[in-house]
């Protein structure tokens, strides 16, 4: 549990929705709701007069989608990160929000359990995927050769096990912090995996990864 409450925001069009969520946050010792959005570019309104920790980010809405909202708060405000949460499930959705900088791709069919460590793995920068994407991503990742990890993925993974934080990654692999993101999404699917201990953990088990191997070999 982080020492201060998460300050988050949360962007949807649907006030029903915002409620809902709002109900389930506020009974959470460490989860501050500091505002909420209909679309996206009250989102990033928001996100300049509060800077929270976190905004939790719904895709499709009027004015500003959360796909364009999310690349504009990873363009201009370091440290704020961006968890999408909706109904849509396509490889499409799941790509563009990715590569948009998005934190975690999560399904408005979450559990509450799965909604609160997502939110509270996106807000210390750890990636994460909800189960049901993680599956769809891997299904679409089955043939053989995707199989493996990129030689870049196994650096990322091999520095993720050593306890570095993705900043700290970023800087060891001088790639952005952007970057080793969307490498940690890209091992969740092809690994079939939730999140970053789960990751160095099936690596291990699977031999992609030794500990005491040097950098960079597996």
């Amino acid at each position: 549990m982080m020492a201060n409450p998460i300050r988050l925001i949360i962007a949807d069009d649907h006030p029903v929705v915002r409620e809902g969520l709002r109900a389930v946050l506020d009974s959470e010792a460490d989860v501050e709701v500091v505002g909420e959005a209909g679309d996206g570019r009250e989102a990033l309104q928001l996100v300049e007069s509060l800077q929270p920790d976190l905004v939790l980010m719904d895709l499709q809405m009027p004015d500003m989608d959360g796909v364009a909202a999310t690349r504009r708060i990873g363009r201009d405000h370091d440290g704020v990160e961006v968890l999408i949460l909706t109904t849509y499930d396509t490889d499409a959705d799941i790509t563009r929000a990715v590569a948009a900088g998005a934190i975690g791709y999560l399904l408005k069919d979450a559990s509450r359990q799965e909604l609160m460590q997502a939110i509270r793995l996106a807000a210390r920068g750890e990636s994460v995927l909800s189960p049901k994407v993680a599956s769809r991503v891997l299904g679409r990742m089955r043939a053989p050769a995707e199989e493996a990890l990129s030689t870049r993925e196994v650096e990322v993974l091999l520095e993720v096990a050593d306890g570095l934080s993705n900043k700290e990654v970023g800087r060891m692999l001088h790639i952005s912090e952007a970057t080793v993101k969307t490498h940690l999404l890209h091992i969740f699917a092809k690994l079939g995996v939730e999140d970053r201990t789960a990751a160095v953990t099936a690596a291990l088990e699977r031999g992609i990864i030794r500990l005491d191997s040097h950098r960079g070999t597996t």
